[in-house]
């Protein structure tokens, strides 16, 4: 289990590395950045929506890791939290570049035709996010309960990423953004298979 932990790490290392690149690239017009993607576009919305997703991977992935002592664990929500908190910041900085607003009145998920799905319950306000009452009751916990349900939201939150990525793919005009978001598909299914691994070994299960 450790040897595929080690190359969660390597292939978040290797998103870092490659993040300033793949930034100037959409500053500098590569692909078809020539034409700035609109307030409306599905570019804009997904930079936007992704954005808000991740930034509650990072903060599940810091509340787990002062759970638990686990190392596995620990090593996987790192680099989860690195590699998400960058990608975050690459979203937000194309907004920028294309002076484009962070936030929107337009329902999440508008951008995917599905912005009346999105009910915003108990603060879940995309696919896979989890509940402020789920949030509270994982830094509620401690050692192997943690561990778990930490495991298991992450692959809920997993699966709901991937759909918006996979709604990128095949909306998105810009290149390099829709580079990102098949890169973070096969990231997160990586992720995914690894996650039920190490519920397996604890257990424990996805939840259904």
């Amino acid at each position: 289990m450790k040897q595929h932990v080690g190359w969660i790490a390597g292939t978040a290392a290797a998103v870092l590395v490659a993040a300033g690149a793949v930034t100037y690239a959409v500053a500098d017009g590569d692909g078809d950045a020539g034409s700035t993607p609109s307030r409306d576009s599905a570019d804009a919305g997904f930079a936007r929506d992704m954005a808000v997703h991740h930034q509650q991977a990072v903060e599940m992935s810091f509340i787990v890791r002062d759970r638990t002592k686990d190392e596995e664990v620990r090593r996987l929500a790192y680099d989860i939290a690195q590699t998400q908190a960058n990608q975050r910041g690459m979203m937000l900085g194309w907004l920028d570049l294309w002076k484009l607003p962070k936030v929107s009145s337009d329902a999440p998920m508008t951008w995917m035709g599905m912005g009346d799905m999105a009910s915003g319950e108990d603060g879940a306000l995309m696919p896979g996010m989890a509940t402020n009452t789920e949030m509270k009751k994982l830094a509620s916990l401690s050692g192997k309960q943690a561990e778990i349900f930490y495991l298991q939201l992450m692959t809920d939150h997993h699966k709901g990423g991937i759909h918006m990525a996979e709604g990128c793919v095949d909306k998105c005009t810009v290149d390099v953004e829709k580079g990102l978001a098949q890169g973070m598909v096969n990231g997160q299914e990586s992720e995914i298979a690894l996650m039920k691994d190490m519920l397996a070994d604890r257990g424990a299960k996805p939840r259904p």
